[in-house]
């Protein structure tokens, strides 16, 4: 049986240590400022552990389970880092905690400026068609939005944009964002946690308005809500139950981190 991480640490002498897989360049989960959400519940866990926290920096994109989790150092058997603070329940690549937050995808657009009668994503295409036919629409080549743009008639008012840039250090999110403002695009759909963040920061430059979008059950594949969980390598039953431990026990310090950083927390029975 795998003895929990902490377990062999202690019994080797060791001080402990919390290595945590993160983005160096994704705010608002996290970068190399440790200023992101993923940071500061990472910085909780080690306290309550006794730990010292080190990360394992590398962009989230492909690849990046195989650079971080999996990845072996030496020949000690010991890996890069040891945990994913945030990933999508029923990851296919990693063992998961129980859930700590659900989240959607947001239909964005900046108040006053022709969408404010747009109070449910589902009925932007319409207006678009009766009132604002040369909307541009932001899109993401990565993500659920794709085919939900073409039920709502949007293809031909797309903007494209790289849902994994080419330069890591460009937050995909942030830019479209960024071009929403700046008035280059109308309206856009971006995910829960960037939205919320980002609204927050650029509060003095434009207020957005966010409008969560919903699971259609006739369509499961455009799926937006998520369910959002830590990760682990797979076979380490007592460190993700370690983990769960602390995502119970914690339950309230990290609901708090969460909505310090305006992250949309979808509530469902």
């Amino acid at each position: 049986m795998l003895m929990s991480f902490f377990a062999q640490a202690e019994e080797t002498g060791n001080q402990k240590v919390l290595k945590v897989c993160a983005d160096p360049y994704m705010l608002p989960f996290s970068n190399q400022e440790e200023q992101g959400y993923e940071n500061r519940i990472a910085d909780l866990f080690a306290k309550k552990l006794g730990a010292k926290l080190e990360y394992t920096w590398f962009p989230q994109r492909l690849g990046f389970i195989r650079n971080t989790l999996r990845k072996e150092t030496g020949t000690s058997g010991e890996y890069a880092c040891d945990l994913v603070i945030t990933a999508p329940e029923k990851f296919d690549l990693a063992a998961t905690t129980e859930p700590y937050y659900t989240t959607s995808y947001m239909l964005v657009y900046v108040k006053g400026r022709g969408l404010d009668e747009v109070t449910d994503p589902q009925t932007l295409g319409k207006f678009m068609e009766e009132k604002k036919p040369d909307l541009k629409f932001g899109l993401s080549d990565q993500g659920p939005a794709q085919l939900w743009a073409f039920y709502q008639g949007l293809m031909g008012n797309v903007v494209p944009f790289q849902g994994q840039p080419g330069d890591p250090t460009v937050n995909p999110g942030q830019q479209m964002i960024d071009q929403l403002i700046a008035g280059k695009i109308d309206a856009t759909i971006i995910w829960g946690p960037t939205a919320g963040y980002y609204a927050k920061q650029y509060k003095d430059k434009a207020e957005l308005v966010l409008l969560p979008m919903k699971d259609d059950p006739k369509n499961p594949e455009m799926k937006f809500i998520y369910k959002m969980a830590m990760a682990v390598r797979f076979g380490e039953k007592e460190w993700k139950e370690e983990i769960n431990k602390l995502i119970k026990d914690n339950k309230k310090e990290i609901h708090k981190i969460l909505t310090d950083f305006s992250v949309p927390l979808v509530v469902q029975d």
